[in-house]
């Protein structure tokens, strides 16, 4: 679907954006006709709350939406939002009521309420549309908007049409719009070229996996993506009960978001060399899944016991991630749903990431609260180092005990990259769990428009 803001010049209805102690304020600054008119509707200004104002003709004359207190703005983001689906269909433009420096903000949520997904079920509704608010880049908005929609459509879209090959054709998709350059090496030729673990997790299906990589870009710092690109998880040998497979449609949620981060720095024409890579595979269960106890080889020659085949995907990240250290650049991301143990330490709504580097660490948090794009650092804690090294071989894949899940996960990848490699893994849900202003139930984008906005600063572009 497209949505985006409406030029500045755009004819539109007045919106009044009034908290719950302007209203009274507002409505006494008004006409007769209009105070009356407010008064009698009971309007409070409660956060999602709406009145039309009728002209003399008793056609719409404004609007006004409810922004509650600063409390309970503070309890969720894109406040505006709330309201955009109960406004009479037409263009709007925000009159009054909402800070310099929450407009780019609210106006990104206004757009992030108008996404459905449509694949399978024609939506019809006709949303209000929101003109440019004056002082916002109205085109990086509607930028950051592409970005959230391709990554919730890829998310949603069910194993039964996003396997592998169709991840791939999304990427493909991508590489065309931006002129970007793409291999793929698929099946055995994951063998040929030394991608034997991205091989072991996906061989078991009759869906080849592949590593998908796209490059962009001639100048600047390199940056390089790396997604996990699970397109479905059984868990393998080490199956899934239904309950925990539900959801697992979402497993290529890492991947999802790089590709719209991605876009973001793509379609913005950032100075960077950008270079993505997605380990695209399912974990699926036939006679020659890989196995419990088994040692893989990795690309970089480091040995893994697997002692749970459900941890596969830091298998398959463990060799992309092997092979973007290779090229020695600048800023190396990794982004997947890998672990429940993040989930269990901050829940769906917070984007945990790992990170040597205190800059980084300052860049992201900083954009994160400006980008209404929540993230919370976690520590590559050193003394847990030994709860990954199993003694048969280098490393273990699924660390017994329980604790520190998410840690010892990211402690693993990190061995894949160089000891001074400026590192961030991102451990990130990817799903929308109940609907919020701005953000249905879904698939969702998460931690990439906070790096999106800190990129700048972090690479000094």
């Amino acid at each position: 679907m497209t949505v985006a803001l409406a030029p500045a010049d755009t004819e539109a209805w007045p919106i009044y954006v009034l908290g719950t102690d302007d209203v009274a304020l507002w409505a006494g600054q008004q006409s007769d006709r209009i105070r009356t008119w407010v008064e009698a509707s009971g309007f409070k200004g409660a956060i999602g709350s709406v009145l039309m104002i009728p002209d003399d003709l008793g056609h719409p004359e404004a609007a006004l939406v409810g922004y509650g207190t600063p409390a309970a703005r503070k309890r969720d983001r894109f406040a505006l939002s709330a309201a955009m689906a109960k406004l009479a269909p037409g263009t709007y433009r925000i009159a009054c009521g909402i800070d310099d420096d929450q407009l780019e903000q609210e106006a990104l949520g206004w757009l992030l309420a108008s996404y459905s997904f449509d694949r399978y079920r024609e939506n019809t509704a006709d949303c209000a549309t929101l003109v440019t608010p004056k002082g916002v880049d109205g085109d990086r908005v509607n930028i950051m908007a592409e970005a959230e929609f391709l990554t919730r459509d890829l998310i949603n879209t069910p194993a039964s049409d996003m396997g592998p090959e169709e991840l791939e054709t999304a990427a493909r998709v991508l590489a065309k719009t931006h002129g970007a350059k793409i291999t793929v090496t698929t099946g055995d030729a994951l063998l040929k070229d030394n991608f034997p673990m991205i091989h072991t997790v996906g061989r078991a299906s009759d869906r080849a996996p592949r590593l998908i990589d796209m490059s962009w870009g001639n100048r600047g710092p390199k940056i390089t993506l790396v997604g996990k690109g699970v397109c479905f998880d059984t868990g393998g040998l080490n199956l899934k009960p239904g309950s925990s497979m539900g959801l697992m449609k979402k497993d290529m949620g890492g991947a999802a978001n790089v590709l719209g981060l991605a876009h973001m720095i793509m379609a913005s024409g950032l100075d960077v060399r950008l270079r993505v890579l997605i380990p695209a595979v399912e974990n699926a269960v036939s006679g020659n899944s890989f196995r419990p106890q088994d040692i893989l080889t990795s690309r970089k020659g480091l040995t893994v016991e697997i002692n749970n085949t459900d941890a596969e995907g830091r298998l398959v990240l463990a060799d992309a991630l092997t092979l973007a250290a290779e090229d020695n650049p600048d800023l190396i991301v990794s982004m997947a749903t890998l672990t429940g143990a993040a989930r269990v330490a901050v829940g769906p709504d917070l984007a945990p990431y790992f990170t040597d580097d205190d800059v980084v660490a300052t860049s992201l948090d900083l954009s994160a609260r400006r980008m209404a794009d929540p993230v919370w650092r976690l520590p590559f804690h050193a003394p847990y180092e030994a709860m990954i090294e199993p003694g048969i071989a280098d490393l273990d894949n699924a660390p017994k005990g329980g604790f520190a899940g998410s840690i010892t996960a990211a402690l693993f990848l990190r061995r894949f990259v160089n000891e001074n490699d400026r590192y961030i893994h991102f451990d990130i849900y990817g799903w929308q769990p109940t609907a919020a202003p701005g953000r249905p139930k879904g698939g969702a984008l998460q931690g990439a428009r906070a790096l999106f906005a800190a990129l700048p600063d972090m690479m000094d572009l």
